[in-house]
């Protein structure tokens, strides 16, 4: 245990750049707007438009409305519709702002690595809009904005593809190996680690937990708490 806490103040002293994947690190988007219940609006969108057929079995009842999105765009990459289901699910979300749950204690970290220097950026699969209204909301945006990266109708650039990660390096001038990951899924792990950016994994509980370790993430902890901790100087080494 030792080790781990002398290995997780290392990574997050050296984190000059922290980039924050939004639903999960930040806030629980859907907590009280039901995923479920967006992916079967986007669903039950498609069968007014006569496209039933576009969807599988599986993906019609699918509780992550992300799946779908995913699922049309692998048959019409590119096309209107995409960009009209990309449009429906970001208005959903921002739908799901005013209820949803900030993750605990990601509101003082926020404010506390950007108090000592720290430069903060989002890098989401979510709406960038989504994630801006949400820290607007929660008088956070001054902690990130410009540097809010998300979902795009390109949709081939979603994580695990690095590539909000990459601009959000880009446009702040940092080094990858000076900035810090922070994201709850297998996706951005994968990400950082195209990236070449270090990851620390977020997990609410012992599944998402497990998910990260087995994907291969070797510093994850369960409560930001630890984290806001070790940024503040109040967790020594030998503890």
């Amino acid at each position: 245990m030792a080790a781990e806490t002398e290995n997780l103040q290392e990574v997050i002293k050296r984190a000059r750049f922290v980039l924050f994947d939004f639903d999960g690190p930040i806030c629980r988007l859907f907590a009280g707007h039901s995923a479920e219940t967006v992916a079967k609006d986007l669903v039950k969108w498609l069968e007014r438009q006569g496209l039933r057929g576009l969807l599988t079995e599986e993906e019609r009842v699918h509780p992550d409305p992300m799946a779908v999105l995913y699922a049309v765009n692998r048959r019409h990459p590119h096309s209107d519709l995409v960009v009209e289901l990309e449009e429906r699910l970001t208005q959903q979300e921002l739908k799901a702002v005013p209820s949803a749950w900030p993750t605990e204690f990601a509101d003082p970290l926020i404010r506390t690595w950007s108090a000592v220097g720290a430069r903060l950026a989002v890098a989401t699969n979510n709406s960038p809009r989504t994630a801006a209204t949400y820290l607007e909301s929660r008088g956070l945006a001054g902690c990130f904005a410009p540097n809010i990266y998300g979902r795009t109708q390109d949709l081939h650039h979603l994580k695990p593809h690095p590539h909000c990660l990459v601009r959000a390096l880009n446009v702040m001038g940092a080094a990858a190996s000076d900035a810090l990951m922070i994201g709850d899924a297998p996706t951005d792990f994968d990400a950082a680690q195209r990236a070449g950016v270090p990851f620390l994994g977020y997990a609410r509980n012992a599944e998402k937990e497990k998910e990260l370790r087995s994907a291969g993430a070797g510093e994850v902890v369960r409560s930001l708490e630890t984290v806001l901790q070790m940024v503040r100087g109040d967790v020594s080494s030998e503890r």
